[in-house]
C-alpha cells in the first residue's frame, strides 16, 4: 500500500530542511569552539578568584556597571526608575564573570559567589520589607499624621518650627527610616511656610542634615548603618559612640542657618488629626521587635533577619485583630473633616496588613538587588581589591573614610558602603565607626547626595533645590568637619 505524503507531512519536512537546522549546528560548533569550551591546562581550584581586571570580561562588567549607575543619576530627568538599569546589569555582569570562568575550567565558583551575595541581599529584603511594613501600618493608622497636625496647631513662631523638626528629625530618624522621617517634617514646615520661601528652603535642609545624622548612630536609621550592623562590623550598642559626632554635625549648619529664619509666626493652620484604633499598639509592636532583633541577635547569634520577622508575625496577628474590630464596626474611622489623608488602604475598609506589604517602595528593595550584586559581582572581578589597595593601604584608613563620605555626596551611599564591606579592609574599631557616620551624613553636602534629599527636592519642588541647598553646602561642610574632629577626639581610643 503506497503512502502518500499529506500536506501535514510536508510542512513537517520543510521544518527540517538543512537551512532550518543552522542554529542546532552553529549550537554544536560554538559549544566547541575553545574558548567556551573547558581550558586544556588544569582548572582552578573551586572557589578560587580569578584576577579578571584586565580580561575582556572584567573590562565589560565595568563599563556595564557605569552605565547602568549613570541611569540611576540621571533618574529625575529621564524618569527611569533607579531598580530598572541596576537589575538588567546585574545579570548581565554574572553572565559574563560566569562566561570567564567556564573558559578557565570552573564551573562552580562564580555559582557561588552569586550565592553568597543573594543570601545577603535576603537577610537585607527580608529586614526592610518588615520595617517598611510596620512604618505603613503607622501611616495608614494616621500616626504621623496626627504629628504633624499637631506641629501646626501648636502655635509655634518659624524659628521654633525650625528647630523642632531638626530636632524631631534627628532623633527620629535612628528608629524609623531617614527617608520617611524627613517626609513627615518637610510636610509640617511646607504647610506653616507655604508664603515664606526662604524659610521652607533652610528649614528643608535642616532636616535633610538632621535626618541623616540621625540616622547615623543606629543600625535601623539608614540602609549603610544596616548593612554595617548586619556584616557584624559594628556591635548594636557600639552605634552610640556616634552619638555627639552626629550631634555635632546637624547641630553647626542649624546654628548658622537659624539666623536666617524670621522669629514671625506661621498664618496657616489645619484640624486635628485622631490617630486610629490601634496606631500606638502598632508603635510598641515597633520597638518590641526592635528589642526581640537585638537580643536575638546578641545573645543567641541569630542573624537580625529572624527577629524582625518574627517581630512581623506579631503585626499580622496584631493585624487579624484589626480586621475583625473594624469589619464589626459600624463605620470606619479615618482622619477628621479638612485634613490631609495619606493612608495606605481603601478608604471605607477594614485595616488589611498586606496592603500595607504591597506598599513598601519595591523600587527601592529592587535597587538594593541590582546594587549587591552589581558590586559584588566586581568585587569577583578584582576591582574591589585594587580599590582597597589604593584607598586603605596606600591613601590611609582616616582620608579613605573621609573620601568615602564625599564620594557619597555624588553616588549613593548604598554601594559605596556595600563595595567597603565587601573589601573589608583591615582596620580599627574607630575607622569603622568612622566610614559609617562618613557614609551616612556625607550624602547631606549636596541635595542629591541622599534619598531625603531627592525626597525633598520633589516634596518641595521649586522652593528646596539643588542649587538652594548649595548655597548652603559650605554650612553643611563644616558639620561634615566638626563631626569627624570629634568622632577623633571622643573616641581616640577606638582608633
Amino acid at each position: 500500500m503506497t503512502h502518500r505524503s499529506s500536506p501535514a507531512d510536508s510542512a513537517a519536512r520543510a521544518r527540517y530542511t538543512p537551512a532550518r537546522l543552522w542554529p542546532i549546528f552553529a549550537l554544536l560548533l560554538l559549544s566547541a569552539w575553545p574558548p567556551l569550551s573547558y581550558a586544556e591546562s588544569p582548572p582552578p581550584a573551586a572557589g578560587t578568584l580569578l584576577d579578571l581586571t584586565d580580561h575582556w570580561a572584567g573590562i565589560a562588567c565595568l563599563v556595564i556597571f557605569v552605565i547602568a549607575y549613570g541611569l540611576v543619576v540621571l533618574e529625575e530627568f529621564i524618569h527611569l526608575r533607579k531598580s530598572k538599569p541596576v537589575v538588567f546589569a546585574a545579570g548581565l555582569i554574572w553572565i559574563l564573570i560566569a562566561i570567564a570562568y567556564t573558559q578557565a575550567g570552573d564551573i562552580t565558583t562564580a555559582g557561588g559567589e552569586v550565592r553568597h551575595h543573594l543570601l545577603e541581599y535576603a537577610e537585607l529584603l527580608l529586614f526592610l520589607l518588615t520595617a517598611m511594613t510596620y512604618i505603613n501600618t503607622m501611616i495608614e493608622r494616621n500616626v504621623f499624621e496626627a504629628l504633624r497636625a499637631w506641629l501646626i496647631v501648636s502655635g509655634y513662631s518659624l524659628r521654633a518650627i525650625f528647630w523642632i523638626t531638626g530636632l524631631l528629625a534627628f532623633f527620629i530618624s535612628p528608629v524609623v527610616d531617614n527617608l520617611t522621617t524627613a517626609l513627615i517634617m518637610a510636610a509640617v514646615v511646607i504647610a506653616v511656610g507655604a508664603d515664606n520661601r526662604s524659610f521652607v528652603t533652610v528649614a528643608c535642609i535642616n532636616i535633610v542634615v538632621a535626618a541623616n545624622a540621625g540616622g547615623t548612630f543606629s543600625p535601623f536609621g539608614d540602609i549603610t548603618t544596616l548593612m554595617v550592623w548586619q556584616k557584624g562590623a559594628v556591635q548594636f550598642f557600639e552605634f552610640f559612640n556616634l552619638f555627639i559626632p552626629a550631634l555635632i554635625n546637624w547641630l553647626v549648619p542649624a546654628a548658622i542657618m537659624s539666623f536666617t529664619v524670621p522669629r514671625g509666626r506661621p498664618g496657616g493652620r489645619a484640624e486635628a488629626v485622631r490617630v486610629k484604633q490601634g496606631g500606638f499598639i502598632v508603635i510598641g509592636l515597633f520597638f518590641l521587635t526592635i528589642a526581640i532583633t537585638v537580643l536575638m541577635h546578641n545573645f543567641l547569634h541569630l542573624p537580625p533577619v529572624v527577629g524582625m520577622m518574627m517581630g512581623l508575625g506579631l503585626l499580622k496577628l496584631y493585624g487579624y485583630r484589626l480586621t475583625l474590630s473594624e469589619t464589626r464596626a459600624p463605620h470606619i474611622g479615618g482622619p477628621e473633616d479638612g485634613a490631609l489623608d495619606i493612608s495606605t488602604g481603601p478608604p471605607g475598609k477594614p485595616f488589611d496588613i498586606f496592603i500595607s506589604m504591597k506598599r513598601a517602595e519595591w523600587d527601592t528593595l529592587m535597587f538594593f538587588y541590582g546594587v549587591i550584586l552589581c558590586v559584588g559581582g566586581l568585587g569577583t572581578v578584582g576591582y574591589l581589591a585594587l580599590a582597597s589597595q589604593t584607598l586603605y593601604v596606600d591613601l590611609g584608613p582616616t582620608w579613605a573614610n573621609i573620601l568615602i563620605g564625599v564620594l557619597s555626596a555624588v553616588v549613593d551611599n548604598i554601594p559605596v558602603m556595600f563595595a567597603v564591606l565587601t573589601m573589608n579592609p583591615d582596620m580599627s574599631h574607630g575607622q569603622w565607626l568612622l566610614v559609617t557616620m562618613t557614609a551616612g551624613v556625607g550624602g547631606s553636602l549636596l541635595s542629591i547626595g541622599s534619598a531625603a534629599g531627592v525626597a525633598l527636592m520633589g516634596q518641595a519642588r521649586g522652593v528646596y533645590t539643588f542649587f538652594s541647598h548649595l548655597r548652603w553646602s559650605w554650612a553643611v561642610a563644616l558639620g561634615y568637619i566638626a563631626s569627624i574632629a570629634s568622632h577623633m577626639l571622643i573616641n581616640a581610643h577606638l582608633m
